[in-house]
């Protein structure tokens, strides 16, 4: 041992193992996660309570401080919706002309057809609010909105299928493994509240539809504690998270405290990141115990709210309970919310269908925009409504009548977020006539993606991680922020 040891204790780490390299330094993981946890704290303390994000602080000043993004699966139809089109009703059961459809291919379901007749809207469309903007008689809680939502009528996407389509809109990517939009705003922002998720996601209960796997709302190749969390409807809403029966809050510490001990061994002979993510986890379950019931339990809620909310707000699992639900997560500091209501696949009997949908989801989507707005938080939260793509401006399928379907349609369809810094009561895009094709300001997947993290003051081509060689991000290569959307 040289001079310098003998005099100050020093001990050369030369020849040590890791486990002692990591004692030594200080005093192992544990100390590291101490010191973790404190530099957290005192981050938040000067960051308004945001921890543990990638960026420590936002690209540049955030206009939204959230994102509740309703997503409406199996693609909603955009001309029975938000964008009226006079001209199919008047050339209701004639031919879609070549001109329009431009040899753009169709999906194997009426690909085949003999015939593809134009279908009308049978729904009536008027204009609401100082804006003007035009909405279905089937969406009138919505309409009561009209100068909040700006409206893009000019969204597309390559995907034709509801598996890519949806795993495009979730992840920026048409192959499943990605890391989802909630995913990534996690991994850069961090979070706001150290008791509750960053990303928490809700599903519609006893709704059919295309399937929602959980990779959805994954992390893909991020670290597993930035993936969503699910909560559910009933006693438990988040999986194993209550103590089993004869189990205490005191053994719960005791046992989460061993197994930190473990983990600890573990990590010093192999030091992999997804051992201190299980950690991480484990501790975020130990703190949910206390701050998920409070946040599910609405019985503080006052009547007038669950009215607003529409009837089925006092049920659990419900579109509305979990509009309800996702203000309450938002005024606790979660960072992503996402909704899921499927079953707006209407291939046939479109008129009944979508009435359902929007009687099930139009009065809480209006009521959640008007509670954040009342609560002074609309303005720093963005909220987003829409599906994967649109539907076809003709039937699939005989045309009877007002008895019909539409198919699936990339090219053209409609969504519309509120609050968070977009123009408010505005319509952005427009189709052409016959609602097939965009004619002016066309807004793809990976722009809207773009522009939701420029909201929340990121800059979507800083925001990398790097895998497999290379650096990934949400927008690929792609994406453009809609700056005529941008209040």
């Amino acid at each position: 041992m040289n001079s310098r040891a003998l005099c100050t204790g020093y001990q050369p780490i030369f020849g040590m193992s890791r486990r002692q390299a990591l004692s030594t330094f200080g005093m192992g993981l544990g100390g590291l996660a101490l010191n973790g946890m404190l530099g957290r704290e005192a981050l938040a303390s000067r960051s308004g309570g945001e921890v543990g994000g990638l960026l420590g602080a936002p690209h540049f000043a955030p206009k939204a401080k959230r994102v509740i993004y309703l997503f409406m699966s199996g693609g909603p139809s955009q001309m029975d919706t938000f964008d009226p089109k006079p001209m199919l009703n008047k050339m209701h059961g004639q031919e879609l002309p070549d001109e329009v459809r431009k040899g753009q291919r169709l999906t194997g379901m009426s690909g085949n057809q003999a015939s593809l007749p134009l279908a009308g809207s049978p729904f009536q469309f008027s204009k609401h609010g100082q804006s003007g903007l035009e909405f279905s008689d089937i969406l009138p809680y919505t309409a009561k909105i009209a100068d909040d939502l700006c409206v893009v009528r000019s969204m597309y996407t390559e995907a034709i299928n509801h598996g890519p389509a949806v795993t495009f809109m979730q992840t920026g990517s048409q192959i499943p493994g990605r890391p989802s939009i909630g995913a990534w705003l996690t991994y850069g922002l961090g979070s706001m509240n150290e008791n509750l998720p960053s990303f928490v996601v809700l599903l519609t209960k006893g709704k059919g539809g295309q399937p929602l796997q959980s990779r959805l709302w994954g992390s893909g190749f991020l670290p597993s504690e930035y993936q969503g969390v699910r909560f559910r409807s009933g006693k438990d809403p988040v999986l194993y998270l209550t103590n089993p029966d004869g189990i205490d809050s005191t053994s719960r510490r005791a046992m989460l405290d061993r197994l930190r001990e473990l983990h600890e061994l573990q990590f010093a002979d192999t030091p992999d990141a997804a051992i201190e993510s299980r950690i991480s986890q484990y501790e975020m379950a130990y703190r949910m115990q206390a701050s998920v019931p409070d946040v599910t339990d609405m019985a503080d809620e006052p009547d007038y709210v669950f009215d607003s909310y529409g009837k089925d707000a006092r049920n659990p699992g419900t579109y509305a309970a979990n509009c309800l639900l996702a203000r309450r997560l938002a005024e606790r500091g979660v960072q992503f919310i996402q909704l899921y209501h499927p079953g707006w696949d209407q291939h046939g009997g479109l008129k009944g269908g979508i009435t359902t949908q929007c009687r099930e989801t139009d009065q809480a989507s209006a009521a959640l925009v008007s509670d954040l707005k009342q609560r002074g938080m609309l303005e720093d939260t963005l909220v987003v409504w829409g599906g994967e793509f649109g539907r076809t401006n003709y039937s699939q399928g005989k045309l009877d009548g007002d008895n019909f379907g539409r198919d699936h349609h990339p090219r053209c369809f409609s969504t519309w977020m509120a609050g968070g810094g977009v123009k408010a009561g505005t319509a952005y895009g427009e189709t052409d006539p016959f609602g097939y094709n965009i004619s002016r300001d066309g807004v793809h997947v990976h722009d809207l993606h773009a522009t939701m993290m420029h909201l929340l003051g990121i800059d979507h081509e800083r925001l990398t991680f790097r895998f497999q060689g290379r650096r990934f991000r949400l927008t690929d290569v792609h994406g453009e922020v809609v700056k005529g959307i941008l209040a």
